[in-house]
C-alpha cells in the first residue's frame, strides 16, 4: 500500500514502542527542562505532521488502550487543525466499527478531525499476510481501492489545512489554554 503514496513522508508510530511511566503524566504537564526525551521527540513529530492515520484493533467495543494512552500524553495544541483517518480491524465480522465510533469523538476533541471515509477490516487475521498484502491476491486491487478512498480524502484535507495554516495561524483564532482548562468554559 505504501508504494501508492511514495510522494508522501509516512512514519509508523507504534504505541507499544514507548515505555511510559506507570504514573500518567502528559507531555504538557512537565516543565520544558524535565520532559522525557521520548515524549519530547514524539511531540515534535506530531507538531511537524500534516495529518494522521490512526490504526486500532477493537477492544471491548473501544479503541486500543495503548493508542488511547499514547494520545492522552499530548494536548490538542499539537494535533489541532490537522486531519486524521480512522482504520480499525477486528477478528470478528464488524471490522472494529464500534471502536471507530468512539475514535471519532476522541480525535475530534484533540482537534484532528477525522475524514468521513473510514477503513474497517473484518476478520483481519484472514485478510492480510504479514507483509501487508491481501491474503487472497485476487482481492488486492479491491483492498487498494477501498483504502485509497480514505487516504485520498486525508491527503486532500491535509494539503488544504497545511496551506490554510500557513495563510492564517489558527492560534490567532482560537488560543490554547495555558493555565487552566476552565479557560474553555462558558462565561
Amino acid at each position: 500500500m505504501l508504494e501508492h503514496y511514495s510522494e508522501h513522508e509516512i512514519e509508523v508510530i507504534d504505541p507499544l514502542d514507548y515505555d511510559f511511566d506507570p504514573v500518567f503524566k502528559p507531555h504538557f504537564a512537565y516543565s520544558q527542562a524535565e520532559v522525557p526525551k521520548q515524549l519530547d521527540d514524539l511531540a515534535a513529530k506530531i507538531k511537524a505532521s500534516d495529518g494522521f492515520v490512526m490504526v486500532s484493533p477493537e477492544y471491548n467495543h473501544s479503541m486500543s488502550p495503548a493508542l488511547a494512552n499514547l494520545l492522552n500524553h499530548f494536548g490538542s495544541s499539537l494535533f489541532g487543525y490537522k486531519p486524521s483517518a480512522i482504520v480499525t480491524y477486528s477478528a470478528g465480522q464488524w471490522g472494529g466499527v464500534r471502536a471507530a465510533v468512539g475514535m471519532r469523538s476522541f480525535l475530534s476533541e484533540l482537534g484532528c478531525l477525522p475524514v468521513s471515509a473510514m477503513i474497517h477490516v473484518p476478520k483481519a487475521q484472514d485478510v492480510f499476510i504479514e507483509s501487508g498484502d491481501a491474503n487472497n491476491a485476487a482481492e488486492q486491487t479491491s483492498w487498494d481501492s477501498y483504502f485509497s478512498r480514505t487516504f485520498n480524502q486525508l491527503i486532500w484535507w491535509a494539503e488544504g489545512a497545511s496551506k490554510q495554516r500557513e495563510a492564517l495561524d489558527p492560534k490567532r483564532l482560537s488560543k490554547d489554554f495555558k493555565r487552566d482548562p476552565s479557560q474553555r468554559n462558558a462565561p
